[in-house]
């Protein structure tokens, strides 16, 4: 009867190839699998295999140390510690105007507005992908609080947003209904902004989660400036949906 190691594949018994590189070669044995594959297996544009050069030792800790360092850059999650968000700007604002704004305190990657895929208007936030992590802490610190037109914007990394505020209660709030599942808190402020002085706003949430049921309220600081909000944004669209605002009981 023919044994189990005769039957199952030699190969599978054989050590990986990226372990037997290793092996082979003991000046990258403190190397990652990921950095050693990367030099096994370069991408097609490279159309060679390390394998293929003949390198000395120190050639292949330079090649190592150069191919450890790409696939940091090249790695998306190393984007969020540079990527800012940026809320509460003007409707005007473009894209430019944004980027020479926050480049006065940083080298820009990319700088962008978002805006409603329905209205095409602005949504009173944007990105912008600093060159480095220092330059992002720098235009955090640097922009934070300040005014754009008369509006105080807020500036933070993706990575560590900010806290979610208490919500600041008042006799004077309405209730929206029938909003956007991508409306979050700090849009339901930022629009009811221009209306009147908006103290706080806050989404419903399912008990236990934080998926939004759709509805919030926006607390004021007078009377009037309740009164403005409904005669002007009752039906309003946000997110692309007609959204509905009365007083809150």
């Amino acid at each position: 009867m023919a044994t189990i190691s005769s039957i199952l594949s030699p190969n599978l018994f054989q050590p990986h190839p990226t372990k037997r590189f290793a092996t082979q070669h003991p000046q990258l044995a403190n190397l990652s699998v990921r950095t050693l594959n990367s030099l096994l297996h370069p991408p097609i544009s490279t159309q060679f295999s390390v394998l293929h050069l003949g390198l000395n030792s120190k050639e292949l800790r330079r090649v190592a140390a150069v191919a450890e360092q790409t696939s940091v850059e090249a790695d998306p999650v190393s984007v969020a510690p540079r990527r800012l968000y940026v809320g509460n700007i003007p409707r005007s604002l473009s894209n430019d105007e944004l980027r020479r704004i926050v480049e006065e305190h940083g080298a820009v990657e990319h700088a962008e507005v978002m805006y409603d895929k329905y209205t095409k208007k602005s949504r009173r936030f944007g990105f912008v992908t600093m060159k480095t992590v220092e330059d992002a802490n720098a235009a955090v610190e640097k922009l934070n609080g300040t005014q754009i037109e008369g509006r105080e914007i807020k500036v933070n990394v993706t990575e560590k947003p900010l806290l979610r505020a208490q919500f600041i209660d008042s006799p004077h709030k309405v209730y929206v209904g029938n909003l956007a599942k991508t409306v979050t808190a700090q849009m339901l402020k930022d629009f009811f902004a221009d209306k009147g002085k908006v103290l706080s706003a806050k989404l419903s949430e399912a008990p236990g989660t934080s998926k939004s049921r759709r509805f919030g309220f926006v607390s004021f600081s007078s009377e009037e400036d309740v009164e403005a909000a409904i005669s002007s944004l009752n039906n309003a669209l946000l997110e692309g949906q007609e959204i509905r605002v009365t007083k809150a009981s």
